[in-house]
């Protein structure tokens, strides 16, 4: 399978095929509400509004296996999105990224793309997967990576 293989369901409920977004630079990210990290909300949003025009996409999949900081419902979530971060990206309904019931696109994200000394497993929320406009995955970033700290990459593959 390839990447364009996939679909998920957007935080509205709605099915959406990854094929959607061939083309698009994409940057896959685990979100959550109630993280020391969730002020990257921020960083993504201005990095998508930036980018946008030049093919650039952030997908958003909130999770709630780190000590419960996306314990909230889609309605809840989307909300706390846009009143605190203006977040106009897609975003996704609540997912797992690890385990048996790890969502398809992590597992296949995962197995190409590893995470250093914790293999291919997502360590914390706001891990950053990069996938190319040929809809390889080609750059992982850690959870600490703030979305400024990936511009100069992102700039490169547009």
């Amino acid at each position: 399978m390839e990447f364009y293989d996939f679909e998920a369901k957007k935080i509205n409920g709605e099915t959406v095929e990854m094929k959607n977004y061939t083309g698009k630079t994409i940057v896959i990210v685990n979100t959550a509400s109630k993280c020391g990290l969730t002020p990257q909300y921020e960083g993504l949003e201005k990095m998508y509004e930036k980018y946008k025009g030049q093919g650039l996409v952030v997908l958003g999949f909130p999770c709630n296996q780190f000590a419960n900081q996306e314990s909230g419902s889609s309605d809840e979530i989307q909300e706390f999105c846009q009143v605190n971060y203006g977040v106009s990206f897609p975003m996704f309904e609540k997912i797992d990224v690890n385990g048996t019931n790890a969502h398809p696109i992590f597992k296949y994200l995962k197995s190409n793309l590893s995470g250093g000394i914790f293999g291919s497993k997502v360590k914390w929320n706001f891990t950053k997967f990069v996938i190319d406009k040929e809809g390889n995955p080609v750059k992982r970033f850690g959870p600490t990576t703030k979305p400024e700290k990936m511009e100069s990459y992102i700039q490169k593959i547009l």
